[in-house]
């Protein structure tokens, strides 16, 4: 890490929530036609998250992160195509894979992570469900880092 990424005053980037939440609704959609699957809109989950500190400091200035996730009904046999995808056009457009794996065992799943070099979002593709009790879907997600809406003063520690 950097001396300004250890720093907990560093400036954070400012975005409003609407239109963080709208580039994770389009990112997720442009993701599931790099890799011709569809998302079904009725499963979609955003959670906003308060920004936590390395010792669990909580500010008060409304900074916040987003957690957004969406299922795509796509078979399980077309998971495995849908990283490999993913994994091969993302690393060629600023993102760094940070995790990739591919699993044939009693249930065929796969997981793809790779984050924006210049906006820190993570981004995601995985098999989630176990195959028995919940039915194996897959799903996409972004995570934002910690943000701070627009106009509002950066709380210093």
């Amino acid at each position: 890490m950097s001396q300004s990424e250890d720093d907990p005053n560093t400036p954070l980037p400012r975005v409003a929530k609407d239109s963080a939440l709208n580039w994770a609704r389009d990112y997720t959609v442009y993701m599931a036609r790099l890799t011709d699957v569809d998302l079904d809109a009725s499963t979609e989950k955003v959670n906003w998250e308060a920004c936590v500190g390395e010792n669990n400091e909580v500010a008060k200035d409304g900074r916040y992160s987003l957690f957004y996730y969406i299922y795509s009904p796509a078979p399980t046999t077309e998971h495995t195509h849908v990283v490999r995808t993913l994994r091969h056009t993302l690393s060629r457009h600023g993102y760094r894979i940070t995790g990739y794996r591919e699993f044939k065992d009693s249930y065929t799943t796969a997981v793809f992570d790779a984050r924006n070099e210049k906006s820190s979002y993570l981004v995601s593709a995985e098999t989630v469900g176990s195959g028995k009790n919940k039915p194996q879907r897959l799903s996409f997600s972004v995570r934002t880092p910690c943000m701070l809406p627009p106009g509002v003063e950066q709380q210093r520690f």
